[in-house]
């Protein structure tokens, strides 16, 4: 049984369609990536998934249809996203941004996954690194507990050496906590680093998918 199916899924703004008839699946364990340029609906994907937009069809997770659920509903059954903008409590420290989550459990999971946060536990998220933020917005949503992870666009705006840390840890809480993982990366590299398969959505649909060694020869069409 997959963990998360998506299926004949069509979400809206309002009345603009931005998907249509768009079918994914992640198995249990894997890590998945959605690829596509700017604009395909790639974001909207996932916040389908969260149930932060209007949807027709059915989203199956874990056995069960969650297409009608609220969104902290379908946080209680397992799912946590690092969105798009890392969208942190600025004006708090990293310890409390990842508290705010849930309970400390966690806590030393994520500080040996991110030694960085451990040493700068007390700082406001303010005044962090872009690819520190990234990492106390990925670690936030670990602290959760997910069984599926969605993370929105995780190397962006970062440096090469940064998101290769940032990769290598999303590899390692995935092996770790027995993760599956749903990545939207306009960084085909990294996409290619961490997944096993990848779709990809153009104009709000799917267009090709398959495993990563044959997603790599995409035509450079898609990304322009």
């Amino acid at each position: 049984m997959s963990l998360l199916k998506v299926e004949n899924l069509h979400s809206y703004y309002g009345k603009a369609e931005i998907l249509r008839n768009v079918n994914i699946v992640v198995e249990e364990g894997e890590a998945v990536a959605v690829l596509g340029p700017n604009g395909a609906g790639k974001t909207t994907l996932l916040k389908s998934i969260c149930g932060l937009v209007e949807t027709r069809g059915k989203i199956w997770f874990d056995g069960k249809d969650i297409s009608r659920l609220k969104p902290h509903e379908r946080i209680k059954l397992g799912i946590a996203i690092s969105p798009e903008g890392r969208r942190l409590f600025s004006d708090m420290t990293v310890e409390d941004n990842l508290l705010i989550a849930a309970n400390s459990d966690k806590l030393e999971f994520v500080y040996d996954l991110f030694p960085n946060l451990r040493q700068k536990k007390g700082q406001l998220a303010k005044n962090l690194s872009g690819g520190e933020q990234q990492m106390v917005a990925i670690a936030r949503a670990l602290m959760l507990e997910p069984k599926l992870l969605l993370l929105d666009e995780p190397s962006m705006g970062l440096a090469p050496i940064i998101v290769e840390t940032i990769a290598e840890a999303i590899e390692k809480a995935r092996k770790e906590l027995n993760l599956s993982i749903l990545l939207v990366e306009q960084n085909t590299q990294m996409a290619f680093d961490v997944a096993d398969r990848a779709y990809i959505i153009a104009n709000g649909e799917v267009v090709k998918e398959g495993e990563i060694e044959s997603i790599e020869e995409i035509e450079r069409d898609y990304f322009r």
